[in-house]
């Protein structure tokens, strides 16, 4: 069967145009019936023949470890966001100092992986949200960003469900986000420029309204290098 080339340019065109089909990551309904040990030997033999295919020597006493290596890396590191038993648990407290203002925590350290060629995507995510009478601790703030940030994403999508998911917790639509963050896939190859990066936001409740939306970038360009 003879491929046709212009199917290859509209699939990378789709890979690079972001598309989503859902704000949800999509998975498969079986998607937990491995368990993480199985799903490690099971890329590992899938990493073994790719590194074998592209004429590796995986005697070489460098890259022996490398589909051990990368199996663990792929299950309890770059994408264990995927498993919902490490979802943060996120405690509210009542909001007993009555503080009724806008509470962001920028500058947010981000590390995800493009899902359209598993390249990183690195960067800085800015959130905020007003109590509408209970608050969360600032470190799960910086929690749930690590736990969706850790499994193939869309950046769009990333920043909807790091919003849902603390107005989820705190019981308030009045939450958003901000990601500011370089794509390799855009970096280090393809066009590869290395200077753009990518900017999203959500904004849920009040954040909608423009002197609440202004208020929160101004927070942003406040300097904070203490």
């Amino acid at each position: 069967m003879k491929f046709d080339s212009s199917l290859n340019e509209h699939f990378e065109e789709l890979g690079n145009s972001h598309v989503s089909s859902s704000e949800d990551t999509p998975l498969r309904k079986d998607a937990f019936v491995l368990s993480d040990e199985e799903k490690i030997d099971r890329i590992k033999a899938n990493v073994r023949e790719i590194m074998l295919t592209l004429g590796l020597d995986l005697n070489d006493d460098s890259l022996k470890g490398t589909p051990d290596r990368v199996s663990k890396m792929y299950v309890n590191e770059l994408f264990g966001g995927l498993n919902p038993e490490r979802k943060p648990k996120s405690s509210t407290f009542d909001n007993k100092y009555k503080y009724g203002e806008m509470l962001v925590e920028k500058n947010i350290t981000l590390y995800s992986t493009c899902e359209h060629h598993l390249l990183p995507i690195v960067g800085k995510a800015h959130v905020a949200y007003i109590s509408n009478g209970t608050v969360v601790g600032l470190s799960k703030m910086n929690r749930i960003v690590d736990y969706f940030a850790k499994r193939p994403q869309v950046q769009e999508r990333l920043n909807i469900q790091i919003v849902r998911e603390l107005q989820k917790v705190l019981g308030t639509e009045d939450v958003a986000c901000v990601i500011d963050a370089k794509h390799l896939c855009v970096n280090s190859r393809g066009i590869r420029d290395i200077e753009s990066s990518t900017v999203t936001a959500e904004y849920g409740g009040k954040f909608k309204e423009e002197s609440t939306r202004r208020e929160f970038l101004d927070y942003l360009n406040l300097d904070t290098n203490f």
